[in-house]
């Protein structure tokens, strides 16, 4: 929710601080994508299948989730580019942070301390996610309450994936959990190349009047 306080600063340049935000936005999560999501989800589906059969699996849900979005883009009748890309960014954080609440869960039952220390990591990196969420959505709509509503219902998703553990904890097995962590990777990598990239480029175009 530290995100959201953007929209309340004024005397600024709006263009480039939406330009700017999606950059930031695209890097952070191609970033999380490829040395943290992909290689995690890779080292659970190789606890189960041999190394082939477990990078054959990692990339068919990767593939997956870029799919899903591409379709997702298609069918959508949001005529907003920007809102739109709030839109998919809230569900995206939002397969994004249910694993993130998995892990914290079972990490802090099996040492708090750990568990503790992964919480505020994960809180430090979901700053950046609130502006991902917020800033399109309120400029791409021009509603500073629904664009803290998006973003509170996405940060709620983090405790939906503890108490989501703390319910079926002995049914999240390995595939499963590297399943979910490879299809959200896909849906990430798609984001950012073709919808934050492309949308920030075309507000360099209006920062220069090109």
């Amino acid at each position: 929710m530290i995100g959201c306080l953007l929209l309340f600063i004024n005397n600024y340049d709006k263009d480039k601080l939406i330009r700017y935000c999606l950059l930031i936005a695209s890097f952070i999560i191609l970033f999380i994508s490829i040395f943290d999501l992909i290689p995690t989800s890779f080292y659970h589906i190789n606890k189960i299948y041999e190394f082939i059969p477990s990078l054959m699996i990692l990339g068919i849900y990767v593939l997956l989730g870029g799919i899903l979005v591409y379709l997702f883009d298609s069918f959508n009748k949001i005529d907003n580019r920007l809102y739109k890309i709030g839109i998919i960014s809230l569900i995206m954080l939002i397969m994004h942070n249910i694993p993130e609440g998995i892990i914290t869960f079972i990490s802090s039952s099996k040492k708090f301390n750990f568990g503790l220390s992964i919480a505020i990591l994960i809180a430090i990196h979901n700053i950046p996610e609130g502006i991902m969420i917020s800033i399109p959505i309120y400029y791409g709509n021009g509603s500073k309450r629904k664009a803290i509503f998006y973003t509170f219902i996405a940060a709620l998703s983090e405790s939906l994936g503890a108490f989501l553990s703390m319910l079926f904890i002995n049914s999240i097995n390995d595939i499963i959990y590297g399943a979910l962590l490879a299809l959200t990777a896909g849906v990430m990598i798609y984001l950012s190349l073709f919808e934050y990239l492309k949308e920030s480029k075309q507000y360099k175009k209006k920062m220069f009047n090109l």
